[in-house]
């Protein structure tokens, strides 16, 4: 008999649908056919792949930065393999022979590094307590001129320090505090004797800050006025109308409003925390400023370059990189927590 033998529930096929495994099922015992999940690398490859056709032009526009930051930045790493071999000029570039620990038990000991470091974290710190606020401030204030003219006249005479190149800055700086400078000439017309500021350790950092101040406020007042533009100007009108004064609003708008760059700009800064200036405080300072103004920058100069001992200064680097890669990271991580913003 027609359909003899056949188990409940299972239906003869009609004509021409094939017998066997239907479509939907995952074999004999029937049910829907499971997709098999493509992987993350598969899904996002072909993402990828996508994008690059359709934006190949921009994606171009990348292959020279990173071909820098590959010669210039990451193939470089390699040589801190010498922080841990001891490296002799004339040998293999990556050292001789291996020496552990030696030469970061060296940097414990080492009282010249120790104070190094003091001197650039209290310079450090007192240029993010310093000079990080005050773009912001000028940026503020530039806001609220309304005459074209004498605010463009300001941000082009702010700006132009940024330009100047740092042996000239330097110059200018050691003419203005020379014995005979300016400073002493205006000493002189008060009747105060004259400063030997470049003798005396304890003048450097307020030399070097206010230095920092003229050079690069300006410039930095940029970004804030880029972000200052994205406000929306019916938040001024809102908070005008319930009343708020232009101090409320420049808190509970305009700070708000501009709140991610001074964020992401912290942080950045939070990485370059250890290496303060290099360039100015090697053509400012000299032996007789070296309790205030040696940092580890410089103090890897002369034990590296001066000294000929690369091993040892491989070794303070790579702790300097350690010490700066946790500080981004931890002041990324704060960020995220206390404001809700972070670079990543």
């Amino acid at each position: 008999m027609p359909g003899a033998g056949i188990p409940p529930g299972r239906e003869i096929p009609g004509p021409g649908v094939a017998v066997g495994v239907g479509v939907g099922d995952d074999g004999p015992s029937g049910g829907p056919r499971k997709e098999r999940p493509r992987s993350w690398l598969g899904r996002h490859g072909h993402e990828w792949r996508i994008a690059l056709k359709k934006d190949w032009r921009l994606y171009s526009l990348l292959v020279l930065p990173v071909i820098w930051f590959l010669i210039f930045r990451y193939i470089p790493m390699a040589g801190n393999v010498i922080a841990v071999r001891r490296y002799r000029p004339g040998g293999s570039i990556f050292g001789d022979e291996f020496v552990g620990l030696r030469y970061f038990r060296m940097i414990l000991g080492d009282a010249s590094f120790w104070n190094a470091f003091e001197n650039t974290l209290i310079l450090g710190g007192l240029s993010l307590a310093i000079v990080f606020p005050l773009p912001i401030i000028l940026a503020l204030m530039l806001n609220e001129l309304r005459s074209r003219v004498f605010k463009r006249t300001v941000q082009t005479i702010s700006y132009l320090p940024h330009f100047m190149s740092i042996v000239v800055v330097a110059a200018m700086v050691l003419q203005i505090v020379s014995i005979r400078g300016t400073i002493n000439q205006i000493l002189d017309v008060f009747g105060a004797g004259p400063i030997s500021f470049m003798q005396q350790s304890e003048w450097f950092r307020t030399i070097f800050i206010t230095s920092e101040i003229w050079q690069t406020v300006g410039w930095g007042t940029i970004l804030y006025l880029a972000a200052l533009t994205t406000i929306d100007p019916q938040l001024y009108e809102a908070s005008r109308v319930d009343g708020a004064s232009k101090w409320r609003q420049t808190w509970h708008v305009t700070l708000p409003g501009i709140r991610p760059t001074m964020v992401v700009l912290l942080i950045l800064n939070m990485g370059n925390f250890l290496s303060v200036s290099f360039e100015k405080v090697l053509l400012l300072y000299n032996p007789l400023l070296y309790p205030t103004a040696d940092v580890i920058a410089t103090y890897l100069y002369r034990v590296g370059l001066q000294g000929a001992n690369f091993s040892y200064a491989a070794a303070i680097g790579f702790f300097e990189a350690i010490i700066g890669a946790i500080l981004i990271v931890g002041a990324n991580l704060i960020s995220r927590r206390l404001v809700g913003e972070s670079l990543w």
